[in-house]
């Protein structure tokens, strides 16, 4: 009797131990898939060249923080060159995905080709890249920039009309060969060419930084005075930039000069409460929720849409005060 309980006992030990086995090996594998909803990014930013760049950035980087995504970001400085480097480091370094908003639309394809050979899967934000092979990048993540640009100069048509005789237009363009640039300006033509009256007679490039927005809206005034109607500017920065340069011209702005822009920053709602800035049309920097649960979905094997347009507004000086505390950015 003693024998058969403790022959007992040592099976009743051995079971336990298998149980606690087979329990521990099922607590592993569950924080092996917990751990597998981690992942290694590699991000190559622009710039900072303007306010929205800024909170763009800081969307992503605190996104990241907060989902325990390993990130690794850099800043290209507006340099295509530097951009690819930085990618091609990402691709050396085996990252999970690799996302980045390209400085400008073409000569991209030999790297994201490096990166398709490596198995990397690539996520646009916020610009797009013209290539004939869109198997090279997974989805865009970002705005709808040509319904941007419809969408000041439908504004336009609406509140600026013709008084015996043309509405002159003059354009601060953004980053040559860029996506918003190309894009806004296209869909601000298309706009207004229903009108002849409506005329842009001087354009050129600001690079989306309030500096050089302001320097070339000197140049514009110098050349072209109170002829100026209108001024279009592909993004805020530039636009607060063209402000300082029509003030010191002894010009109101806002009045002297009708103003619409693009972005929706916070300068540009201070701008519009001071009466100085006419309207801005939305474009949301806040991608960073977006993007990792983009590339979480991708990473986890799911189809995302090749194209995923944020849903942006309008909004014009009379809403800004009641619109401001609301801004994000």
């Amino acid at each position: 009797m003693e024998k058969t309980s403790a022959a007992g006992a040592r099976r009743t030990v051995l079971t336990f131990l298998a149980a606690a086995g087979v329990l521990l090996a099922t607590g592993l594998t569950t924080a092996a898939h917990a751990a597998d909803k981690s992942f290694t990014m590699g991000f190559a930013q622009v710039g900072a060249e303007s306010e929205w760049r800024t909170a763009n950035s800081e969307s992503i980087k605190s996104t990241a923080k907060a989902q325990g995504v390993n990130l690794k970001f850099s800043d290209a400085q507006q340099k295509q060159e530097n951009q690819i480097k930085a990618i091609r480091s990402y691709i050396a370094q085996k990252v999970d995905v690799i996302a980045f908003s390209p400085v400008v639309e073409s000569g991209w394809d030999t790297v994201l080709q490096e990166a398709k050979a490596a198995k990397i899967p690539v996520i646009l934000t916020d610009r797009g890249i013209d290539s004939k092979d869109p198997s090279l990048y997974t989805t865009f993540i970002g705005s709808d920039f040509v319904e941007e640009g419809r969408k000041a100069g439908r504004w336009l048509l609406e509140n600026v009309k013709p008084k015996g005789g043309d509405v002159n237009i003059v354009e601060l363009q953004g980053t040559v060969g860029s996506a918003p640039a190309i894009d806004r300006k296209r869909g601000f033509e298309e706009i207004i060419k229903a009108d002849p009256h409506y005329k842009i007679i001087r354009s050129q490039t600001g690079d989306f930084t309030r500096a050089k927005g302001k320097e070339v809206m000197e140049a514009f005034l110098k050349a072209e005075g109170k002829k100026i109607n209108v001024l279009f500017a592909h993004n805020d920065d530039m636009a607060i930039g063209a402000i300082q340069a029509i003030e010191e011209a002894g010009l109101k702005p806002g009045r002297d000069i009708t103003i619409i822009s693009i972005d929706g920053v916070k300068g540009a709602f201070e701008a519009m409460m001071a009466g100085k800035l006419n309207v801005t049309v939305e474009c949301s920097p806040l991608l960073g929720p977006q993007l990792m649960d983009t590339a979480r979905a991708v990473l986890a094997g799911k189809t995302v849409p090749k194209r995923i347009v944020t849903k942006e507004g309008i909004f014009p000086m009379d809403v800004a005060a009641k619109e401001f505390p609301n801004r994000k950015y």
